[in-house]
């Protein structure tokens, strides 16, 4: 039987508890779907309903969406494996290695898969899928929709979970078979969905949108009403009406209205460029950037302090290091968690690799590679595999810049070499006799 909030954590820690009521401000129902009812379809002070649907037909929201979830799932999800020595290796015999690095599930290849559920985390809050293990592997990851996912708790205050398909019964899934990924949270479980808390931000773009398109098509015209000087009949009213409609409107521009006797036009409304319509839509972009954390020139919206490169340059650190890697820290984390055993743990991790977003930037993947390599962090066969290139015989040699000798030869000059050899030559013969 599904409980009210304070019921349902009444054994919980009080943060979340705290949290979680003051969210939504009221007692409702977690089992019946209740819950994501309160996120999704509400009404903006501006009077427009924002759900999902419609926040994604803004290109901002989809712009920003669509950037931050493809910049993640084109990153390689790899597993390691620690080493005494501090070091690591690909552990591509392990196998959750196949499963979050290549294929999930049969239906998704893990660029899909990823894709979906950075998608899910930024629109809906949260990201699931269904776990499937053969024995104790995991085998496969089954994206589920977070719209038919439905949460109650236990009387622990444990998260349970609750799948309803398309086709086919609404079912329980064990939280040992569950991967749930929170975008950010208030109390640790439970993420929070902008499209919710942004409500009228969105919805105030949506009403800027339908304004400016509703002057497009009226040719950018005002609103004109007209002023007789007499009582007009019903049918005579939209006979006029009718007339106007044939004059009025971006399609039919250009044709002069007739007036007749004691008819009079005036402009009602506001102007669009005294409303400063364009501004406000600019505005709109710019704070639908703020609620996703994208720079606006991401997507496409630039002036003229962003044109910089070096701007640029420290905005795409700025974007890397506050949005992307707050994502992907909260999926590797989850991942470990929920993937693999106490005792896998001790031994492998996953991890996103970041420099992935070096194959875009040729020259600064060059520059990398030198900087590793002279400076004796990574030998020549190294940056070779990472470029898929063929090991070179010599290339696992670790070399600084220094006359890029091997690091256990470095102080030895070819002189001082040569002087100790004849150092040592003279010491070991025998003493001559007078």
């Amino acid at each position: 039987m599904a409980k009210s909030l304070a019921q349902v954590l009444s054994h919980a820690a009080s943060a979340p508890k705290a949290s979680l009521a003051g969210w939504l401000g009221k007692p409702f129902s977690l089992g019946d779907g209740a819950f994501w009812s309160q996120w999704v379809g509400r009404q903006s002070s501006s009077g427009k309903t924002v759900t999902i649907d419609s926040a994604m037909k803004l290109s901002a929201v989809w712009a920003c969406v669509r950037i931050i979830s493809t910049s993640i799932a084109g990153l390689p999800m790899g597993v390691y494996e620690r080493k005494a020595d501090g070091s690591r290796e690909d552990a591509r015999s392990f196998p959750l290695y196949d499963v979050v690095h290549t294929s999930p599930s049969d239906d998704m290849t893990a660029f899909q898969f990823w894709q979906a559920m950075v998608s899910s985390m930024l629109l809906w809050g949260n990201a699931y899928a269904e776990i499937r293990r053969v024995g104790d592997r995991v085998a496969a990851l089954d994206f589920l929709l977070p719209s038919r996912i439905d949460l109650d708790c236990d009387d622990n205050g444990r998260l349970e979970y609750y799948y309803t398909p398309k086709k086919g019964a609404r079912r329980d899934i064990n939280r040992s078979n569950m991967l749930h990924i929170p975008a950010f949270t208030l109390d640790g479980r439970i993420g929070l969905s902008a499209i919710c808390y942004g409500v009228d931000v969105f919805g105030s773009a949506m009403s800027a949108d339908d304004a400016a398109n509703g002057t497009f098509k009226n040719g950018l015209l005002p609103t004109v009403a007209f002023k007789v000087d007499r009582v007009l009949q019903p049918g005579q009213r939209e006979e006029f009406r009718e007339y106007v409609k044939t004059i009025s409107g971006a399609m039919n521009s250009g044709k002069s209205p007739v007036l007749e006797q004691g008819i009079t036009p005036e402009t009602i409304g506001i102007n669009p460029n005294d409303a400063q319509l364009l501004e406000s839509r600019a505005f709109s972009i710019e704070e639908i950037c703020r609620w996703f954390g994208v720079p606006p020139w991401m997507i496409g919206q630039t002036d003229k302090g962003s044109n910089w490169g070096t701007g640029l340059e420290q905005q795409m650190l700025a974007f890397l290091t506050f949005c992307i890697s707050s994502f992907t820290n909260q999926i590797q984390q989850c991942v470990n968690k929920r993937l693999l055993t106490a005792v896998e743990r001790q031994r492998y991790y996953a991890e996103f690799s970041l420099e992935g977003f070096l194959k875009a930037d040729s020259a600064g993947r060059a520059a990398w590679y030198s900087t590793m390599a002279q400076n004796g962090f990574m030998t020549r066969n190294e940056g070779r595999r990472k470029e898929n290139l063929p090991e070179l015989p010599g290339g696992d040699i670790l070399t600084v810049q220094s006359n890029l000798v091997p690091l256990d030869q470095l102080g030895q000059s070819s002189e001082s070499q040569a002087v100790r050899a004849t150092l040592m030559n003279w010491l070991s013969q025998p003493e001559q006799q007078e």
